[in-house]
């Protein structure tokens, strides 16, 4: 099959029919957490009288098409979101009209007030290169924070031995279109740090079938790299560590291994 080079972050429809599929998972994932890490120790402690039936106020970074940004909303938060696509925020917006989304950058995002929660469970944190632009990030998403808010973030470190690709597969469907995404990551270079990631996707709408690519590549973490990154921004502390199946009555140790970590880091 021919895939034509595209920008899927300026095709949002097929990006969010792939990956609307774990949406619920997900926002039940970051709710769960968020009672567990910031609401019961609240609950221990006398509310001041206008923060009484408050809703708490969460930023989703990187917020692509807005699906979390919705269910996180029927779950009882106040949410906004900011993504560098221009796409993905006119797709945003079209979906929460009375939100308020915008186009910014993780490294120099503006805000207004501040969060009880912020969250990007996606890898879209490795897009941040050099190192600067992620310790940047740090820095103002715990400027942006309450005390003792937390920030949910999604990460995969690297394993430099490894020298196999890296295959996954998602499939998505929604009226009469299937989209299938295949993306393929190569392995990863050590001394510049960086991991090539591929994207293509089969859209099937029935008498039509093509085939799209994207490619971009990532700023590599190993879990050395990863702890110093964070030590950077000492306003966080790591609270819990999770994976990648969202599964909330799961914390594991940072140190187990594996290289899917979804981190609570909590703004002391």
């Amino acid at each position: 099959m021919h895939y034509a080079s595209f920008d899927w972050y300026e095709t949002p429809r097929f990006y969010d029919i792939v990956f609307d599929v774990t949406t619920a998972a997900e926002a039940d994932f970051v709710a769960a957490v968020y009672d567990e890490h910031v609401a019961v120790g609240r609950r221990k402690r006398p509310r001041p009288r206008q923060l009484e039936g408050a809703r708490p106020r969460c930023l989703e970074v990187a917020c692509g098409t807005g699906r979390l940004m919705k269910a996180m909303s029927r779950r009882g938060f106040e949410v906004e979101g900011f993504d560098a696509s221009q796409g993905m925020v006119r797709y945003a917006k079209r979906r929460m009209p009375g939100a308020h989304i915008w186009q910014d950058l993780m490294q120099s995002f503006q805000w207004r007030g501040r969060y009880d929660c912020m969250f990007n469970l996606l890898s879209t944190f490795k897009y941040l290169d050099p190192q600067q632009e992620a310790s940047d990030h740090l820095k103002r998403a715990a400027d942006a924070m309450v005390v003792g808010g937390i920030y949910v973030l999604g990460i995969h470190t690297s394993d430099y031995a490894h020298r196999r690709k890296r295959r996954e597969r998602w499939v998505g469907q929604r009226g009469g279109t299937e989209v299938v995404c295949n993306i393929q990551s190569w392995p990863v270079e050590r001394a510049t740090r960086t991991e090539r990631v591929r994207s293509r996707l089969i859209v099937d709408e029935g008498e039509v079938v093509r085939g799209y690519e994207t490619s971009w590549t990532f700023r590599t973490y190993d879990l050395d790299e990863l702890k110093a990154l964070l030590a950077l921004e000492p306003r966080f502390e790591l609270a819990a560590t999770y994976g990648f199946d969202h599964d909330p009555g799961e914390p594991r140790h940072l140190d187990d291994g594996r290289d899917d970590h979804v981190l609570v880091l909590r703004r002391c």
